[in-house]
């Protein structure tokens, strides 16, 4: 259990005792809140009122408005950054696109951002209308976006904002492979991230700014090595992996996560914590101390009245749809991302089975979903159309076409190719099983495929069905952007795998040894 109250300590030391020019500030920060507007379960996904007010609920809007309310209260000076990925996630970011977002970070009072790759999943547009509405600079510095006219002069690269009488350097800092990850358009194009922002750090320092936080979302692993490899940066926000951070048993790692002199942080994703650093600078703006925890945003944190009020009312056009039980499960439906980015999970197995079936009299024999489309659990009992909105709230639309078995053996490569980094490439099966051995060098981890229980046939020609974001070549599987007789346009993933789940109520979840790891 992580306590709110920050008894963390890691202290650089670097300095005997606090000299009177020391310079003292608590940045709050939040990542990946992919439009937990309201209060969620312990399973990542929608929560009852009647579990909320028993105080099993986590997060939701509401209750961050109150901690970082609260931590303000704690500190007399104060920023409150996001690492990214405000956008998708449930019926709010599909109803309202980044209205919604824009609305609560302005009364959240966010002093800056950086570009996830989930604010380009509705293409430059979306993003543009979101940045045209907030009150805080949105920055993305390993980008060209000079070609992209709806962003060149107005997305920028770093900002500097004034706190305590101090400046403050923020960088933005977006994943390197958004191109293949969202739906950026062809004008952008994104570069290594420690040279950019080396470059930015230069430029600040050169402005005499020597107080550098880079909002990086490009995943814990990037962002130690962006550390690394760069100099004078002083912390980095973090987002994209969802990383936990701090003293509980799953925490990947120390908060701060200290690489040389610079100190990284995280706070898992969903608005169910708020990471709270408190750093000292010295006069010559050089990290003497950072120390602080991820706050839980638990049922023990009240709900801000005003704002559980304003969220209720945009939520009317959502219930009819949200409410409606479609199916019953007799246990949890597992989509957490650590089984469905590295292993067979019941989600995937489940959405993978759905998918096949849907297609199966078109001559289809294998299914591929990839895991990061897998975004929730679904607890025991009445399933609602709302949950499965919540697991696969993309709008991706079921994507049939055919390809050798070199090219599908090449997709399942791609699939597993970044398994240690858990990305959502990975893939989730049906009508075909393989092996991956992950200790193996990327490109030769997978063997033993099988489709339809024979071994395959690299020369054959096969029918696959995905989803149109994979088919179109998302998360790397570029071999499927050219596959024949690919049709992009048929029923809504979520809606399949309603259906599905209702025509085998009660439903069971099952793994099947589809997907062995060595």
């Amino acid at each position: 259990m992580i306590s709110r109250i920050l008894t963390t300590t890691c202290a650089l030391a670097l300095t005997a005792g606090a000299a009177a020019a020391d310079y003292s500030l608590t940045i709050l920060h939040t990542n990946d809140f992919h439009a937990r507007f309201e209060p969620i379960s312990r399973f990542d996904g929608p929560c009852s009122a009647e579990d909320n007010d028993a105080g099993e609920c986590f997060g939701g809007t509401a209750r961050l408005i109150t901690a970082v309310n609260e931590a303000r209260a704690r500190s007399n000076n104060t920023i409150l950054v996001d690492g990214g990925d405000q956008f998708q996630g449930t019926l709010f970011y599909t109803y309202y696109k980044g209205a919604m977002a824009a609305e609560f970070m302005n009364q959240l009072g966010y002093d800056g951002m950086t570009v996830g790759n989930h604010e380009f999943d509705d293409g430059p547009e979306v993003l543009r209308g979101f940045m045209d509405a907030v009150d805080f600079p949105v920055l993305m510095s390993n980008a060209d976006v000079s070609g992209e006219p709806l962003l060149a002069d107005v997305l920028m690269k770093s900002t500097v904002i004034e706190r305590g009488g101090e400046q403050i350097g923020m960088i933005g800092l977006t994943p390197q492979d958004t191109d293949e990850l969202a739906s950026p358009g062809d004008n952008i194009i994104f570069t290594e991230p420690a040279g950019a922002v080396q470059a930015e750090v230069d430029k600040l320092t050169e402005m005499g700014v020597n107080k550098i936080i880079v909002l990086s979302h490009s995943g814990y692993a990037v962002d130690q090595a962006v550390a690394a490899n760069t100099t004078g940066v002083d912390v980095i926000v973090g987002g994209h992996s969802n990383t936990l951070l701090g003293d509980s048993d799953r925490a990947s790692g120390p908060y701060p996560t200290m690489v040389g002199d610079t100190a990284i942080v995280q706070a898992y994703a969903y608005g169910k914590f708020l990471g709270e650093l408190n750093v000292t600078f010295d006069d010559d703006g050089v990290l003497t101390e950072a120390n602080g925890a991820p706050i839980l945003i638990d049922g023990a944190v009240a709900e801000d009245a005003a704002a559980k009020g304003r969220i209720a009312e945009l939520a009317g056009p959502l219930e009819e749809i949200r409410n409606k039980v479609v199916a019953e499960t007799a246990t949890e439906i597992v989509g957490v991302r650590e089984e469905c980015r590295a292993v067979e999970c019941a989600m995937g197995s489940l959405i993978a089975d759905a998918m096949l079936d849907r297609v199966k009299d078109q001559g289809i024999q294998v299914a591929i979903q990839n895991g990061g489309g897998i975004r929730a659990s679904i607890d025991a009992g009445d399933v609602t159309m709302g949950e499965v909105y919540t697991v696969l709230p993309f709008q991706n639309t079921l994507s049939t076409f055919e390809v050798s078995g070199e090219v599908l053996v090449a997709a399942l490569e791609n699939g597993v190719s970044q398994i240690e980094e858990g990305a959502g490439r990975f893939p989730q099966v049906a009508g075909m099983t393989f092996t991956v051995d992950p200790a193996a060098e990327p490109g030769a981890r997978v063997s033993e495929v099988m489709v339809g229980g024979a071994p395959i046939d690299l020369s054959a020609t096969y029918g696959v069905v995905s989803n149109n974001y994979v088919r179109n070549g998302g998360d790397g599987y570029a071999m499927f952007k050219d596959a024949a007789n690919a049709y992009d346009f048929g029923p809504d993933l979520a809606d399949v795998t309603a259906e599905f789940i209702a025509a085998n109520s009660p439903f069971t979840p099952y793994k099947d040894g589809r997907i062995t790891v060595k």
